[in-house]
């Protein structure tokens, strides 16, 4: 786009030529813009200068416009109606949204978030296309650069303030088993653990929280023959569960999807590990003036606050435990 000439025009001038041309009077353009009538008549010698035109001639009735003037008035008034919706403030209506929108989360969030969430958004917002990503690295880095709108993660020990961020979710850790595991029939210690299979599911954000592979206590006592499934996927390794004794450490949450996780329950995790997994819903400032991005984000959060699982209730079912 060549923007020498766009450069030139001052937007008020083009405004005062559609007042002119709609009164055809200084006058009564000078009064409908709140100026005098020299104040008029000064822009006027303006427009004329910018296009190289009289644009108006004196007559028995009055300023009449030159061909020069009929011709820009006949997309003058469209210009700048189509400027004041440029510049106008943003009006969000989601049946009518036919953006899409990205977000990064664990497939264990996922399964919890997604089937209310999408039930939800489908019957107030049809149009919308949301893109979800399970392994996303640089999760960061993705938000800065626009290729990710939100992410729901663990929570960091800092976030610079070019991301907004609220913590969603305090949730300990659980010990996950079938729910006819031989580990429902008594306290689990960290020795009978170390006594049977372990499934580590592998995700981006999380690697820091495998209670199994970073727990001193079980280090020291884990049986050097036990038999690991390391993987990433989800529903794989819930069906392992349901059907051998592997035990997986993972956020309870995951049984708020009762279908997925049928026959599956949540157990405490022995003494000595005694962890919480806060989560955190992180979006870049970038997107603050956007209505559609503040609309979804809204959404994000009274979806979870419907499934959010009482850590206190947890923590006592935990202590009866021991």
């Amino acid at each position: 786009m060549d923007t020498k000439q766009l450069a030139k025009i001052d937007l008020n001038l083009l405004i005062s030529l559609q007042i002119l041309l709609e009164e055809r009077s200084v006058s009564r353009a000078a009064e409908r813009l709140y100026i005098t009538q020299p104040a008029m008549s000064k822009t006027l010698s303006r427009l004329r200068h910018v296009f190289g035109d009289p644009l108006f001639i004196r007559g028995s009735h009055g300023m009449q416009p030159t061909p020069r003037a009929q011709e820009l008035s006949l997309n003058l008034g469209d210009i700048l109606t189509n400027i004041n919706h440029l510049v106008a403030p943003a009006t969000f209506d989601p049946a009518d949204f036919n953006g899409e929108i990205t977000l990064a989360l664990s497939e264990y969030i996922g399964v919890a978030l997604l089937p209310p969430l999408i039930q939800k958004l489908h019957s107030i917002a049809p149009r919308l296309t949301i893109k979800t990503l399970t392994r996303v690295e640089n999760q960061m880095e993705q938000l800065s650069k626009g290729t990710l709108d939100f992410a729901i993660q663990i929570e960091q020990a800092f976030y610079s303030s070019d991301f907004r961020t609220v913590r969603v979710a305090s949730n300990p850790p659980a010990i996950l088993v079938r729910d006819t595991h031989p580990l429902t029939k008594s306290k689990i210690t960290w020795e009978r653990l170390a006594s049977y299979p372990v499934i580590r599911l592998y995700i981006s954000d999380l690697e820091q929280i495998e209670i199994v592979r970073t727990s001193d206590t079980f280090n020291r006592v884990r049986n050097p023959n036990q038999s690991c499934l390391e993987t990433s996927h989800l529903l794989t390794s819930l069906e392992v569960l349901r059907t051998t004794d592997y035990f997986m450490p993972g956020p309870a949450s995951i049984l708020q999807n009762t279908t997925v996780a049928e026959h599956i329950v949540a157990l405490p995790l022995p003494v000595g590990g005694e962890y919480t997994m806060d989560y955190a819903l992180v979006s870049h400032r970038r997107t603050e003036g956007s209505a559609a991005h503040q609309w979804f984000w809204e959404q994000i959060l009274d979806t979870l606050a419907t499934l959010r699982i009482d850590a206190d209730q947890f923590n006592q079912a935990k202590d009866s435990k021991h």
